[in-house]
């Protein structure tokens, strides 16, 4: 793993010292920020290779920041880790679905910490070695635009949604369980039960449907999901 320039964003000095610490100690490079607006400012000098950042910081949230974050082209694709006291389940699925790569709670594992900060900077060097555009079956999907379009009508899709289309028309004809696609798209997600993959196939079928192409994501019963490459 190459050092990576994390920026952690943590208004608890104790906690932001800890993280710090743990991830200069792995051989990584650290920049702080106890706010939102600080890390903004921070962020518009330079983009690091990572993000990390407590839900609960003073004036604009961390969920505010990632949902901001996502909505420009400069940051959408920054892997973005939260590490918060918030330990519900529909705090962890809203983050995610907001945007945030991963989600740890606290009290944390310095160690699961930097095994998952690995973990996401191993994947977000792999999706930057895999930028070529992925043309099958009358859909085209561009990575580094995070677009995807059937024929001439673009597909607008969630994040989420992009992200599951991307791993299916990478494997085409391959048929992964819903274990595997919350591994394979969602990272560490063993706390998400598997219906949010369901949930998910559904509405990346809705936004293909207006295509015809929403029979490429084909349910196999009792095994999982697969993309269907050939003639329908």
């Amino acid at each position: 793993m190459r050092a990576a320039h994390i920026l952690v964003i943590e208004s608890t000095p104790a906690i932001q010292e800890l993280i710090a610490l743990n991830l200069g100690m792995a051989g990584h490079r650290i920049s702080r920020a106890a706010d939102a607006e600080s890390a903004l400012l921070m962020l518009e000098d330079q983009l690091p290779d990572l993000l990390l950042l407590d839900w609960n910081l003073p004036g604009q949230s961390g969920l505010s920041l990632v949902r901001w974050l996502r909505a420009q082209a400069r940051t959408r694709g920054l892997p973005l880790m939260m590490v918060t006291a918030r330990c519900g389940e529909p705090d962890k699925v809203m983050a995610l679905e907001s945007g945030a790569d991963d989600y740890m709670t606290k009290p944390f594992s310095p160690r699961e910490m930097v095994a998952r900060v690995h973990s996401l900077l191993r994947r977000a060097q792999a999706a930057a070695g895999a930028d070529a555009p992925l043309q099958l079956a009358g859909l085209r999907l561009d990575p580094c635009t995070q677009r995807v379009t059937a024929g001439a009508r673009e597909v607008a899709l969630g994040r989420v949604e992009f992200r599951l289309l991307n791993f299916l028309m990478s494997h085409p004809e391959r048929v992964h369980s819903r274990a595997q696609l919350l591994d394979q798209v969602w990272g560490h997600a063993a706390y998400l039960d598997e219906r949010t993959v369901d949930t998910h196939v559904g509405r990346l079928r809705s936004a293909l449907q207006p295509s015809g192409c929403q029979r490429r994501i084909e349910t196999v019963r009792g095994s999982g999901y697969r993309f269907v490459a050939a003639p329908l």
